[in-house]
């Protein structure tokens, strides 16, 4: 399961987060961060104008690394409120179409990477030829 995640130190004694740019997508395995995402973008996860995917609990991690320890007590996970002043008004979000964008960018990406492999590889096909 996917879970927002704050960094132990981003968590204040009431147990409220403190800096609400310094959230992350992470999964959690064996009570250890198995993988994490970049920081959340706050149009999307912090909007009130937004309510369908708020960050509005976070567990927590000792840092942000993969196979880092999340915090637990005898009823699993511990989560850090984010309070509602580190919202803000972010105006009319089309998710849909952002997640669209995001695949797009994504394959065209792995367009490039795969044309750049290709490319070099003929390169160092030539260079071996020519030696």
């Amino acid at each position: 399961m996917i879970r927002h995640c704050v960094e132990e130190s981003n968590v204040d004694s009431d147990m409220n987060v403190v800096d609400r740019t310094k959230i992350r997508h992470v999964t959690v395995a064996g009570g250890r961060i198995a993988l994490i995402s970049g920081l959340i973008d706050p149009a999307s996860h912090l909007n009130l104008d937004f309510p369908d995917h708020r960050a509005t609990i976070c567990i927590i991690a000792e840092r942000f690394e993969v196979g880092a320890k999340v915090k637990m007590d005898s009823d699993g996970l511990v989560f850090a409120t984010v309070p509602r002043s580190l919202y803000g008004h972010y105006g009319y979000l089309d998710y849909t179409q952002r997640l669209v964008d995001m695949i797009t960018a994504i394959k065209t990406n792995q367009r490039k990477t795969k044309q750049t492999s290709k490319q070099k590889r003929r390169g160092a096909a030539r260079s071996t030829r020519k030696a």
